[in-house]
């Protein structure tokens, strides 16, 4: 998003990671990376935000994360004379709005800022009954570059690299975490290849689930079907996309509604790839379907239900192309980077230039 601000029209406030300075070499823009690896509201990084935003001359700033670093804001309007205050929610502050200490904590941020974004309907809910009435919010959702997840791309470095043959191939790129629902799609993966004969199961990611999942394919029969890809670059994802005949990611809320998916940004790169997906029914999921037209939610739980809808989109390829047709539109009509800038310009309109602070 940052690359779309005009030269010397930004400045950003980060935290460190390896191959950093490399990589903010070739920026047009001034990135100030603290040397921890995730950035908090801790009193030397607020005083270090506030001097920044004295030494650019800023009058607006953009929290990346609402909660915690919204709790800066205070100092910066008084310090550094700043005007204007955006902060953005993602989906963990359904947590902070649903938890007592930290749900006071989450007011306090929306009484110190301008706005508060959020991401669709299901997730708004909560983060609005946490901040109050008074706090304004206004929806400001993650871009997709069609250019990039487009139909039509090679398929076959990732069908030869992973033996993936002329296999009916359902691909899910997400962390192997508990929440994002990799098994319920291993536990469907029988019935739907006695359907569906071949389907192969692609899974993108990794993270700690990965040894639960890998049992899982043994005890019940899929080993050889299911292929572990491991953590892949963005820049690497629209090649896994143009290898696949379905996107499924059937999450659900854990921990009592605690733990929720914020969006899943994977859903619509797949849909502007020209893929059906198989959205999952927890928190914001739902705003990343048309259910029905582009896709289908299920409830994250149930393997029957996850069961049908795949074998419904594999067995009908001209509905399958249909959804991914309506889902490429839809993509590109209303989450394109060039609408999301245009949102965030008129949030932080404050006359000036702005600081932005990412959490990492």
């Amino acid at each position: 998003m940052t690359d779309r601000f005009p030269p010397g029209g930004v400045v950003v406030h980060t935290s460190a990671e390896a191959g950093g300075a490399v990589h903010d070499a070739g920026l047009p823009y001034p990135v100030v990376r603290d040397r921890t690896r995730m950035l908090l509201p801790t009193p030397r990084v607020t005083a270090r935000a506030v001097a920044l935003a004295r030494e650019y001359g800023c009058d607006s700033v953009w929290f990346g994360a609402a909660a915690p670093l919204g709790l800066m804001g205070g100092r910066l309007r008084r310090e550094a004379g700043v005007r204007r205050l955006v902060a953005t929610t993602h989906g963990h502050e359904v947590w902070w709005a649903r938890t007592p200490g930290a749900r006071a904590v989450f007011r306090r941020i929306g009484a110190g800022v301008d706005v508060v974004t959020y991401l669709g309907a299901s997730t708004r809910a909560p983060i609005g009954a946490a901040l109050g009435p008074d706090v304004r919010m206004a929806r400001l959702v993650p871009g997709v570059d069609a250019g990039v997840f487009r139909p039509g791309l090679d398929a076959g470095p990732v069908r030869r690299r992973y033996g993936l043959g002329d296999a009916p191939v359902v691909l899910c790129a997400a962390r192997l975490v508990a929440r994002k629902g990799q098994d319920i799609l291993i536990r469907a993966l029988p019935a739907v290849r006695e359907r569906v004969p071949g389907v192969r199961l692609l899974l993108v990611g990794s993270g700690p689930y990965e040894s639960r999942l890998r049992r899982l394919t043994a005890e019940h029969g899929v080993t050889g079907a299911v292929v572990f890809a491991g953590g892949q670059a963005h820049a690497e994802l629209p090649s896994f996309y143009a290898a696949a005949d379905v996107f499924a990611m059937p999450c659900r809320s854990r921990k009592r509604g605690l733990e929720v998916e914020g969006l899943g940004i994977v859903y619509l790169e797949a849909a502007a790839a020209g893929l059906p997906a198989l959205v999952g029914d927890s928190g914001g999921a739902p705003d990343a379907v048309r259910d029905g037209e582009t896709g289908h939610v299920v409830d994250g739980r149930d393997a029957e239900a996850v069961t049908e809808r795949l074998v419904e989109l594999l067995r009908d390829r001209q509905l399958a192309r249909v959804m991914g047709a309506k889902g490429r539109n839809w993509v590109r009509e209303e989450w394109s980077w060039d609408r999301t800038y245009d949102t965030l310009l008129g949030l932080l309109d404050a006359g000036g230039r702005s600081l932005s602070s990412w959490a990492g």
